[in-house]
């Protein structure tokens, strides 16, 4: 197994489903739940929904690792029946719509996904967000903390000259577009 290096830290909260069927027929009843697979090692599952019926609400919240090679991680919504447990749909979710290079760290993207059962078709919908946690700060020289996603650490900005007039933290705001060398 890697390093920690090689994994990005998810918090991935599975918030609602919306229009769950079992073989595009009948609603889904009850016992709704959800596994969410970062990679084939990697899983975890909601609580069973034994109310929501076709519209579940589970709104737990997992923290996982995910490889940072991984493109994807999955969301596999099931229902327990009296026969075992079916799949009722399935979503990929692409890294790319929660990482990119103008996200800030630990912003907290909400996200829907139809879901797709085992014939391709369409079968309801998974509400969820998905936060990638800033990676372990490292104590630069002035005492700040550095993001190892960042492409260098500076010291924080004490005073700087707005117009013409010195502006010190807290006093003033200041606008701009961030540039990555």
């Amino acid at each position: 197994m890697g390093s920690s290096n090689d994994l990005r830290v998810l918090e991935i909260t599975v918030i609602s489903g919306e229009d769950l069927s079992i073989n595009r027929k009948q609603p889904v009843k009850k016992n709704a739940f959800v596994t969410i697979k970062t990679d084939s090692f990697k899983e975890q599952t909601t609580k069973m929904d034994k109310d929501g019926g076709g519209y579940p609400a589970w709104d737990e919240k997992f923290v996982m690792d995910m490889p940072m090679h991984a493109r994807y991680f999955t969301a596999e919504v099931r229902c327990k029946t009296a026969a075992g447990s079916r799949i009722v749909g399935t979503a990929v979710i692409p890294a790319s719509d929660f990482l990119g290079d103008y996200v800030p760290e630990n912003y907290l993207h909400f996200l829907s996904y139809r879901l797709w059962d085992s014939h391709g078709e369409r079968n309801g919908i998974l509400n969820l967000s998905v936060r990638v946690k800033s990676s372990s700060s490292v104590k630069n020289a002035y005492g700040g903390g550095c993001s190892s996603h960042s492409a260098g650490c500076s010291r924080p900005w004490s005073r700087i000259a707005v117009g013409g007039q010195q502006v010190s933290n807290g006093e003033g705001v200041v606008t701009g577009i961030p540039v990555w060398s």
